[in-house]
């Protein structure tokens, strides 16, 4: 238990007075939220930040000669959420329009020649009547795509970047339920899309009574599944599924306007193409019957198939099975994860497991990648075997070579070769931990080809990696040379320690692109030449959306716990603090789990970094007056298959750290202190308030509290609930609620789909703790998922959480 030093004593009738004026404003509080079911505004300056406009995101075109600003709406009403929405395996989609649930659309969109900052912008106009979203670039930059939404449909759009209005494509509605608009290239002016059928027909009306119950079997086979939110429920909720989903694959050609429906219409949930020209061919994946009960729509039986240009088949290349039978984080049998190779050769590759599917069974190798040239018959030729499970391929623009990455499961160590397609050794470029920050290589930067797709750059034999440098005194991000020979790295760029300053796209006669941003200075565009890039000429300049944010003062704060695991977090001062004070504070963190406590206690972040706060951040309680310590370390280290046996015990000394550590900054009262945290981080903190008394309060959003409820595992969890069941219920502070005596704010979105986290998480918890005598507020958001998105729910979480701080804590103005 923590222990605080004394406060200095105070005269009784100030003492009594405060507890007095603390216990009326929580009445006040508790009487007006009763009082009212209205959604409730934060404070002026916390909605002033929430109604700030985001800052422009940038995108540069494939020939790096033009820069598209974008502008997005920052939050959504909402009356957008309570559209009508249709919740299938897993899916959630607006039926009138075949695109998924909300998302943030267009407000602006404008372009000029990216190296001429003189240049005046073109502002392109969005026209009314929809909301506009996924803006995409031709491979040879001369034109791009939008969708745009309305109540009916799913449009198409068309811009040119040297001039003129955006154009719809008539006729053409897209079909997104199953796959996002990633429209495939035949050419820079014509394109692949998943459309609606033309002749789609009426949709299936429900019975006006069950044709007979709905059954479900497994006999004798292990088949331990995850919970999962808006599941298939009956054979009503299977041809819904199939007719919102069945696509059918269109050719659009962009100049003309001009349709052309390819094969026939599938349930396509992948598309892509491999090779160039009348030699390309189309690699498609759909899902296929029997449906599941059990399952969400990604595990699914699927049929692989190549195609001509012309969408004809060419050849089957596989029917994945029904992921079912599966063992924890295994994968299914046969081929598996399919790419189409982006170069000139069209190739396709996949992955089979070598040891049945199943990570417990031991095995010299675990998968195998596969390869088959045109003209695609016969069988597939093995191009190598991996000792550890695939992780990802990705593809050099040379043609000949992919990095290969694959995951050491036991260890949660990555390993990442140079593997020539063509087959034989590999050469290891990376090896590390999954979580490693001070020794990650960066990461592999790419180009787009001319058939719009994407591909490592390995000019001259060498990648170009960009990572963000991080280290014990915060980031720093570089862009380095390794060369595929002998391995030798070449530093190109690192920011310095006055900016956060990274590479975006190396240009030709030695020229870098970069963004820069400070603590004051919002990011923007930097052109830099010279032998060492040490000349530089600003393209853009942003204005800052949030000028009050400047006088927000912020620290790394390192430190270690009681057996020596390092530890972080990031001290936020109020604008207003004064030295001296002792203000109350939120500790907001989330656990992660580390095999080694080196890797536990690195350091993320940089103090240069542009502070501007997510819509949902606790950190806009800054506003308020409150100290917050936000990304607070909350490492658990050990074997991966047992980290959790000791997940209480860690946490523990992780907040009893932090609260000894910010006693000793000075700026906080010990004594009111709050721990906070969103998913995970939810979960850690009911644990916190049930087996320590650290803190005075906490505030858990979207957790699950109850690990019987997951049985088959939960975050990094291996076991099941029947292997490790004293762990489950060591870990459910449900099953401890009589033993949660500080007040605890719940909110959950209504309708969250995220896999665990069902709303009765929350329902539970509250329940138990009103019926033992907890004290507890639970808050339910309207049509909200997950993570919260409507500009009234925002605020509404906003107000909550500042109010009661302030109801529990006291407020942090007020002098003490």
């Amino acid at each position: 238990m923590h222990h605080a030093r004394p406060m200095p004593r105070r005269p009784r009738q100030l003492l009594l007075g405060t507890l007095c004026a603390l216990s009326l404003l929580g009445q006040a509080w508790a009487t007006q939220a009763q009082a009212s079911s209205d959604y409730q505004q934060p404070s002026a300056a916390v909605r002033e930040l929430l109604d700030a406009p985001n800052l422009p995101r940038l995108l540069i075109s494939p020939e790096r000669r033009t820069l598209v600003q974008l502008s997005q709406r920052r939050l959504s009403p909402v009356e957008e959420l309570a559209r009508p929405m249709l919740r299938l395996a897993g899916l959630r989609f607006d039926p009138g329009n075949a695109s998924p649930q909300a998302g943030t659309p267009l407000q602006s969109l404008s372009l000029r020649p990216l190296l001429d900052p003189q240049a005046p912008e073109r502002e392109v106009a969005l026209p009314a009547g929809g909301a506009f979203h996924a803006f995409h670039w031709s491979p040879d930059g001369q034109r791009f795509v939008l969708s745009r939404r309305t109540a009916q449909a799913t449009e198409l759009w068309v811009g040119e970047t040297a001039g003129g209005p955006l154009r719809q494509i008539k006729g053409l509605r897209l079909n997104l339920v199953l796959a996002p608009l990633e429209p495939v290239w035949l050419s820079p002016q014509e394109l692949l899309v998943l459309a609606l059928p033309a002749s789609r027909g009426a949709a299936p009306t429900p019975p006006k009574a069950p044709s007979g119950p709905t059954v479900q079997e497994s006999f004798g086979r292990n088949s331990p599944e995850r919970t999962y939110p808006d599941l298939l429920k009956n054979s009503f909720d299977q041809a819904l599924l199939d007719y919102h989903a069945r696509s059918q694959i269109t050719a659009v050609n962009l100049a003309t306007g001009g349709l052309r429906a390819l094969g026939e219409p599938g349930l396509f949930s992948a598309l892509s193409i491999s090779g160039e020209g009348a030699q390309a061919v189309l690699l498609s994946e759909r899902l296929s019957r029997p449906f599941s009960y059990s399952q969400p729509w990604e595990d699914f039986p699927r049929t692989v198939e190549l195609r001509r240009r012309d969408g004809t088949l060419l050849r089957e290349l596989a029917r994945v099975p029904l992921k079912q039978g599966v063992a924890l984080e295994g994968v299914v049998t046969g081929p598996r994860a399919f790419f189409a190779a982006p170069g000139k050769e069209a190739a396709v590759f996949w992955v089979e497991a070598l040891d049945g599917g199943n990570p417990n069974n031991k095995a010299s190798h675990r998968d195998r990648l596969m390869r088959l040239d045109p003209p695609f018959k016969g069988e597939a030729q093995e191009v190598q075997r991996l000792a550890q499970r695939f992780v990802r391929l990705s593809f050099l623009d040379d043609g000949q070579n992919a990095l290969l990455t694959e995951l050491d499961r036991q260890k949660s160590w990555l390993r990442t070769s140079l593997q020539p397609l063509a087959g034989g050794p590999g050469k290891t470029l990376f090896d590390h931990s999954l979580r490693e920050r001070y020794r990650h290589p960066g990461v592999p930067q790419t180009r787009m080809l001319a058939n719009g797709r994407q591909a490592v750059i390995a000019a001259h034999g060498e990648l170009l990696l960009a990572g963000p440098g991080a280290s014990p005194q915060g980031e720093r991000p570089f862009l380095d040379r390794l060369n595929l020979k002998d391995l030798s790295v070449q530093r190109l760029f690192q920011s310095d320690e006055n900016a956060y300053e990274q590479a975006l796209a190396v240009l030709d006669r030695g020229r870098l692109l970069t963004q820069r941003e400070t603590a004051k200075q919002p990011p923007q565009l930097i052109l830099r030449s010279g032998s060492g890039f040490e000349e530089e000429r600003v393209l853009t300049q942003a204005k800052d959306p949030s000028p009050q944010l400047r006088k927000i003062r912020r620290e790394l704060v390192s430190f270690k716990r009681a057996d020596g695991v390092d530890l972080s977090f990031w001290l936020y001062l109020p604008p207003d603090y004064r030295a001296g004070e002792r203000r109350p504070a939120l500790v907001w963190a989330y656990p992660l789990e580390y095999t080694d406590a080196g890797t536990a206690g690195q350091v993320s972040g940089s103090a240069n970094r542009f502070s501007s706060f997510a819509p949902l951040s606790p950190l806009m309680l800054l506003m308020d007056g409150f100290v917050v310590l936000s990304d607070a370390t909350m490492p658990v280290v050990g074997d991966p298959k047992t980290v959790n046996d000791t997940f209480v015990e860690q946490i523990t000394m992780n907040a009893r750290a932090i609260i000894d550590k910010a006693e000793e900054l000075g700026v906080v009262d010990p004594k009111r202190m709050a721990v906070g945290g969103h998913s995970y981080g939810a979960f850690m903190t009911a644990n916190l308030l049930a087996h320590t008394k650290l803190f005075k309060t906490g505030i858990a959003r979207s957790g699950a509290y109850n690990r019987t409820l997951t049985p088959f595992g939960f975050q990094s969890e291996r076991r099941s609930l029947w292997e490790a069941q004293d762990v489950y219920l060591k870990l459910s502070p449900f099953l401890y609620a009589n033993q949660i005596k500080e007040p605890l704010l719940l909110i959950h979105g209504e309708a969250d789909n995220n896999s665990g986290t069902f709303p009765m998480q929350s329902e539970r918890l509250y329940q138990a703790l009103a019926g033992t005598g907890g004290s507890v507020r639970y808050v339910t958001l309207p049509f909200e998922s997950h993570g919260y998105t409507a500009r009234e729910s925002v605020g509404h979480v906003q107000w909550e959480m500042s109010q009661w701080l302030k109801a529990q804590l006291g407020d942090p103005r007020a002098p003490r």
